[in-house]
């Protein structure tokens, strides 16, 4: 220990390495007065301080800072401080230089860190238009801009638009080649260019339906061996063959589209040969599209080919074959994420709102559409090979129901099930179709609600109301928000005449599915019967905003208007229904009664003459076409008219006299006087024609003149016997209620009642049978009519059913416009 000399504390080796110049502090700047005030005054323009000496570790020059303080800044091996110069040297070059300073500063220098003293920079030099190469660049631009705008244009529709840019652009690249060519730059043709702006050019013209022009594009890109892979453009070319119907030269090109397309583009290749198959079956060549097809489903089995394929063996009847297909389409692997995932968990927030956004994304939508649509193809397959597969349609539907289960479309099987009901009604098999629609009442409440839905509309169309509402209830407790369901509990409650009630359920209807034309319809023609009509005329105008062309709801608005007193619109309503079904006679008929009131004779007998011309049965028409030509004094043409309506209702003596009145109106009185003797041997008591009778026979001086008027005066007898014990009749109806109110009793009382009531039952006997002078057909003038419903008439006060497909009827199609059949 002798050899260690310890250190002393004033020779510290140590010492000045933890000192710094606290000029260089800048975390302290904002707070420094000084220096803040330097940076905003003249004050700042004083010239930079300088050392004077050189700081040693014993001693050195204290240094004023901005704070006022002395602090002496030394260096631990005595060197000069880098920032000072020592008797006016100049200050020492560093290896980097801060911003604002040079090593040329100087007393008197502005203090300009940046560089504003310089000025602004030079302007930029400007692009010289005249070179050669700046006319290419500024062209090529150009054609690349119109090809955009010609794309643009033919996805907004605007198709003329795009190939008028198209052409423009080509003939611009035209341009831009030759300019090429004149600066020697035919080297530097932009391929690419040229290519684009025919390949667009080609497009338009197809787009156009411009096909001559659009392969011969096409046959310009196909030839030039400078574009790579143009083979495949020959697809193009084959689809337009195909539009033409050309279809021998639309297979050569995809053929030929398919030999210059490697194995690595599998897709493409699958999608060409499945427009063989197409074009093989457009051409009734069925095996040579089943080759294309199987192919296809060995290789990269899709839907659409299996449905095609389908399709083809159907068409040659192959059924071991069809069944085969028929499983092969069910197993084709959708390659699509499970409904689960889109499930949200409840413990994991953020996944929770990453499924909520990608719930209804693109996406998600496409995966729901190609289910749909495999689903759509699934069903058509079965209902098509259904009878074919097997010895009855029962057997064949029984099949592909099972073959549905087994695979991953289980939800398909109660579907088809509900089609096979309605297969059964299209084959008019009510029992089967109810039957099979009854076995869904023990499954789960979506396919039971559709199976309810349809027996109750089944039972609505049978006029069974009991059980209608009753598998109306049924469906509504299964799924309160089926609108068809609701719509046929309102229907089974309409025709109870619980019109309020009925318009509830309407009314709920609409808020389940707004655009439930039905229960809209409905709801119009339930307020009309409560004689709210401009609450049903708002219904209608909002339904005939959703059915432009219906004319079921024009004619309603025109009854509506008819109710309301505003005839000219009810015209004008009427006068579209007649745009949309020119040969309703019905709707011509009501627009001549219009017109009639309005009274313009004209136009009233142009559209009943119409009405005639369709429906030459319709009673009132013919009697006011009868009455017109009376009233103008042309009987002869009245009576055609007449006699079609004696055809129409033999028993109504009314026509058979109109027809002997034209005559006699006419002067014909031989041929009435025959007409009225044939009348009186059909209707020997009518007092009317032996009147007839007797002044034509008093007119023409005839013997039976005398015969006539004996045989007038004893039906007058019979007439005024049978009006008196009628009136008789009434009168001890009366007095018997007038007693029986009194309260009166006794044995004469009991007997006088006894005998009231007889005579109050005669007497409405009485009135109901016809006189004696008339047959029994004449007390009901409009029986005969009662069988036939006009097709704009009565029906349409019926309300809508819930379902969705009208039933034919085959005597009178347009019976039942008012009503669909069943929904899906």
């Amino acid at each position: 220990m002798e050899n260690v000399h310890l250190a002393l504390e004033e020779d510290d080796l140590y010492s000045g390495y933890n000192d710094y110049n606290p000029t260089f502090d800048s975390e302290e700047l904002e707070n420094d007065l000084g220096f803040q005030q330097a940076v905003r005054t003249s004050h700042g323009r004083r010239p930079p301080m300088t050392a004077k000496f050189p700081g040693t570790a014993m001693g050195a020059r204290p240094l004023v800072s901005s704070f006022g303080s002395r602090v002496p800044m030394t260096s631990s091996m005595g060197r000069p401080m880098t920032g000072a110069v020592q008797d006016g040297a100049a200050r020492p070059m560093t290896a980097v230089r801060a911003a604002g300073y040079t090593s040329s500063l100087t007393r008197g220098s502005t203090f300009d860190p940046l560089g504003q003293a310089r000025g602004p920079a030079p302007p930029l030099e400007a692009n010289n238009e005249d070179k050669p190469e700046e006319k290419i660049k500024i062209l090529e631009k150009k054609v690349n801009d119109l090809i955009e705008e010609s794309c643009m244009a033919q996805s907004m529709g605007a198709l003329q638009l795009a190939l008028e840019k198209a052409k423009e652009a080509g003939r611009k690249e035209r341009g831009l080649v030759r300019q090429r060519e004149q600066s020697s730059n035919a080297d530097h043709i932009n391929l690419d260019l040229t290519y684009s702006v025919l390949l667009n050019l080609a497009n338009q013209y197809a787009n156009n339906e411009m096909y001559p022009e659009a392969l011969n594009s096409y046959q310009v890109i196909v030839k030039n061996k400078m574009f790579s892979n143009a083979g495949r453009l020959k697809v193009n070319m084959a689809n337009i063959y195909f539009k033409q119907k050309n279809y021998p030269k639309a297979i050569k090109f995809y053929r030929m589209a398919l030999d210059q397309i490697s194995n690595a583009h599998k897709e493409m290749r699958i999608k060409i040969m499945q427009n063989i198959g197409v074009v093989f079956v457009c051409m009734g060549q069925y095996s040579d599209a089943i080759t294309s097809f199987e192919h296809i489903m060995g290789e990269s089995p899709n839907i659409k080919t299996g449905f095609n394929l389908i399709l083809c063996y159907y068409a040659i009847g192959d059924r071991e074959r069809m069944k085969k297909a028929f499983q092969k389409l069910i197993s084709v692997p959708l390659g699509i994420d499970d409904e689960d995932k889109y499930i949200p968990s409840n413990d994991d927030t953020s996944s929770n709102m990453v499924i909520e956004a990608i719930k209804n994304d693109k996406l998600h939508q496409m995966e729901r559409d190609l289910k749909v649509l495999a689903e759509k193809y699934i069903m058509t397959a079965a209902k098509l090979i259904a009878p074919a597969i097997e010895t009855s349609f029962a057997t064949g539907f029984d099949w592909c129901v099972d073959m549905v289960k087994s695979s991953q479309y289980v939800e398909l099987a109660n579907d088809l099930e509900i089609n096979k009901a309605i297969t059964y009604l299209r084959q008019k098999d009510f029992n089967q179709a109810v039957e099979t629609l009854k076995t869904f009442e023990k499954k789960d409440s979506r396919v039971k609600s559709a199976a309810a839905t349809n027996l109750s509309f089944l039972y609505f169309l049978e006029k069974d109301y009991d059980q209608a509402d009753r598998y109306a209830d049924l469906a509504m407790n299964a799924d309160r928000y089926n609108p068809a369901a609701l719509i046929n509990k309102g229907n089974t409650v309409f025709f109870k005449q619980d019109y309020e009630k009925a318009a509830e359920f309407y009314k709920e209807a609409l808020r389940n599915d707004s655009s439930c034309t039905e229960a809209l319809y409905n709801l119009g023609l339930t307020y009309k019967k409560l004689n709210r009509l401009g609450e049903a005329l708002d219904g209608f105008l909002k339904l005939h905003a959703i059915l432009r062309n219906s004319a079921q709801v024009m004619y309603q608005l025109a009854h509506l208007y008819e109710l309301l007193e505003d005839p000219q619109q009810a015209i004008e309503w009427l006068m579209q229904v007649i745009s949309v079904t020119p040969t309703d006679p019905q709707a011509l008929a009501k627009l001549g009664e219009l017109h009639d009131g309005e009274g313009d004779k004209s136009q009233a007998f142009q559209y009943y003459y119409e009405s005639f011309r369709y429906f030459p049965s319709n009673i009132d028409v013919i009697e006011w076409l009868g009455a017109y030509y009376i009233e103008t004094q042309f009987c002869e043409k009245a009576i055609q008219y007449f006699e079609r309506a004696t055809l129409i209702q033999p028993t109504q003596v009314k026509w058979q006299l109109m027809v002997a009145s034209c005559y006699r109106r006419s002067g014909n009185y031989q041929k009435a006087l025959e007409t009225y003797k044939d009348i009186h041997r059909k209707f020997p008591e009518n007092v009317e024609c032996l009147r007839f009778l007797v002044r034509l026979c008093t007119d023409m001086g005839l013997k039976e003149v005398q015969e006539y008027a004996t045989r007038l005066k004893k039906v007058e007898k019979m007439k005024e016997i049978r009006e008196q014990r009628v009136k008789s009749g009434r009168e001890g109806s009366a007095r018997g209620r007038r007693e029986g109110r009194e309260g009166s009793a006794g044995s004469a009382d009991s007997s006088h009642s006894s005998n009231s009531t007889k005579g109050e039952r005669l007497s409405a006997k009485m009135r109901s049978l016809p006189a004696s002078n008339e047959p029994y057909e004449a007390s009901s003038p409009k029986e005969l009519d009662a069988s036939y419903v006009d097709p704009l008439g009565p029906q349409m006060e019926r309300p809508k059913t819930g379902a969705k497909k009208r039933m034919e009827d085959d005597d009178f199609a347009d019976e039942e416009l008012g009503e669909d059949l069943l929904p899906e």
